[in-house]
């Protein structure tokens, strides 16, 4: 509709020289809807084609732009981190005592599979890491209660300042209780472990299953190359590994990583004269490193998996991609400041999780009537 510029009376010698009227009662210069459209759009794909579907679909012309797209996705953005509330404390309650021991008995563990992206600086300043996450909830004590679907929530480590409550938030909404026990399940890279610690400290850590074997597969395939030399150590090199598999699989990581020392050492006396024995020698060495490392969080998979527990976080590993890789992709040639690629994660996820419409339907009681 005309939002039409009014100059003042010149008799007025103070404020702005000139003034919108409809700015008084409306609450912004669009619409819910197309701000909607706008953001679920923009939180998809790049800000310049929903900039030209929106004038192949509505009648905005040349007002909708992607910097105004932009600018109206990091409002949006910036409404919901408000909502978002202070910094949640440490490990401490947000009730009175009497509250927490009324509390019933909990539904089944929260897995939360957490892994590190990297995105492009803006301005040729390198790379920044981003974390995604996806939060699944086992099974319900109840058997008539729904098991809440998987949600995922993202942010940039060095702009975030209330990444526990971002956290804490996203359990609530499946069902969470304080009293819950929480699963962090990671690759074990040194970044990644430290963000765990510090979301929920008391919480489980554990490395999965997934990241040991392909560590374990790559040292397999260089076996390989040892084997057209000295196949007769290739075979035994290749036998020890599937030992060492078997050990970590049942959680004896002391043995294990004895058993690694004693084969570095071992490769270590042929290297000298075998190109394909050293490559084989520093690969056993940095797996070793690797697993002591994170030898606290090596569980009896075995035994979990007996329990139907999870072992792995390969749902995590899709998260990264769907929550990262494809908005903010190589080839698309775009730097990201850490201020627009957080607020962009989180409409994103708020999609990706089929809670915007909800969010604008709280903001704007008269919004579009859900569909049934």
């Amino acid at each position: 509709m005309p939002n039409p510029r009014c100059h003042r009376c010149a008799c007025e010698i103070t404020g702005a020289k000139t003034f919108r009227p409809t700015k008084a009662w409306l609450q912004g210069r669009t619409s819910p809807e197309l701000l909607y459209l706008e953001t679920k759009w923009a939180s998809l794909v790049p800000f310049a084609k929903v900039a030209d579907l929106l004038k192949e679909v509505l009648p905005v012309g040349d007002a909708s732009n992607q910097e105004t797209i932009r600018n109206h996705l990091q409002a949006t953005a910036e409404r919901i981190e408000q909502e978002l509330g202070d910094e949640r404390q440490l490990n401490l309650f947000e009730g009175s005592e009497e509250e927490w021991e009324q509390q019933p008995l909990p539904d089944g563990p929260i897995t939360v599979g957490i892994d590190g992206g990297y995105v492009r600086a803006a301005h040729k300043q390198g790379v920044f890491e981003v974390i995604a996450d996806k939060s699944v909830a086992a099974f319900r004590r109840e058997e008539e209660g729904n098991v809440p679907s998987a949600k995922c929530f993202g942010f940039v480590q060095t702009y975030d300042d209330k990444p526990r409550r971002r956290l804490w938030e996203l359990m609530k909404s499946q069902g969470t209780q304080e009293n819950q026990q929480v699963v962090f399940m990671s690759d074990g890279g040194e970044d990644v472990r430290r963000v765990q610690e510090y979301l929920h400290p008391f919480s489980e850590h554990l490395i999965d299953w997934f990241h040991i074997t392909m560590r374990l597969t790559v040292l397999q395939q260089q076996t390989k190359a040892l084997k057209e030399e000295q196949p007769q150590t290739a075979a035994d090199v290749s036998k020890r590994l599937e030992s060492v598999k078997h050990l970590l699989w049942h959680g004896n990581t002391e043995e294990a990583l004895e058993r690694l020392g004693d084969l570095t050492m071992d490769l270590s006396l042929i290297q000298a004269h075998c190109a394909a024995a050293k490559k084989v020698a520093v690969g056993v060495a940095e797996f070793e490193t690797y697993i002591r490392n994170n030898r606290d969080f090596i569980p009896n998979f075995g035994e979990r998996r007996r329990q139907g527990e999870t072992i792995s976080t390969a749902f995590a590993e899709s998260t990264i991609n769907q929550v990262v890789s494809r908005r903010f992709v190589k080839k698309q040639r775009m730097g990201w400041t850490l201020r627009g690629a957080h607020l962009l994660l989180q409409t994103r996820t708020k999609v990706l999780n089929d809670e915007l419409e909800d969010v604008f339907r709280r903001w704007y009681p008269q919004f579009r009537a859900k569909a049934a």
